[in-house]
């Protein structure tokens, strides 16, 4: 479980296949920030642009781990087949504070930017989604874009879909990955959990 506050930005360094095929997986190692992983074990969980992933390696003292992802879990997702840089989120402890939402690390589905710029001090982010998440998004809500937790400013139901928009503060742009983002920019989402389990009771 994830609150969607990034902990840390970190980079894909290397891509190694796990397999001579498109049906096995890619194994990638990762450069964490300074004292990122002093407390990390292996087998923990470690949200990379939202998708929670197991620590298979880990060299605390350089900040570097590796992982193991499926080519399932590569056709569901975005931003983790080359390097490049990653959100991380360590997994919520208990007794930690919640800051964001509750976030799964399992992603929903993959959005397309339209739209990217500046108003005033902030930045507006636009989403294109499926019709199948939009029914999820609502006014004043919360969505997960590459694992940041965002509060949804607008829904625009569409023929190719939802178009959500959302506001991004300075700190975000500069604590995040989002601020690489433009027009056209493949995105991983996740729905709000708790109307996750809302359609599954009002659908029976």
């Amino acid at each position: 479980m994830f609150t969607g506050i990034i902990s840390g930005l970190g980079r894909i360094d290397s891509v190694r296949p796990l397999g001579a095929d498109a049906s096995h997986g890619l194994q990638l190692t990762l450069q964490a920030p300074d004292h990122y992983l002093d407390d990390v074990q292996l087998g923990d969980s470690i949200s990379l642009n939202g998708a929670c992933m197991t620590v298979t390696t880990f060299d605390a003292a350089a900040s570097r781990f590796t992982i193991d992802i499926s080519a399932e879990s590569l056709d569901k997702t975005a931003g983790l087949s080359q390097p490049g840089p990653v959100n991380l989120e360590k997994a919520l402890r208990a007794h930690d504070r919640l800051g964001g939402h509750l976030v799964s690390g399992h992603v929903d589905g993959i959005g397309r930017v339209t739209h990217f710029a500046p108003v005033g001090e902030s930045w507006e982010l636009r989403v294109l989604a499926s019709a199948h998440i939009g029914r999820f998004l609502a006014y004043k809500g919360s969505v997960a874009v590459n694992g940041v937790s965002l509060t949804v400013n607008r829904v625009d139901d569409r023929a190719d879909g939802c178009e959500f928009s959302i506001n991004l503060i300075p700190h975000t742009i500069e604590n995040t990955t989002l601020g690489t983002l433009a027009a056209g920019s493949a995105v991983n989402l996740e729905i709000d959990l708790i109307a996750r389990y809302v359609e599954r009771m009002l659908g029976k």
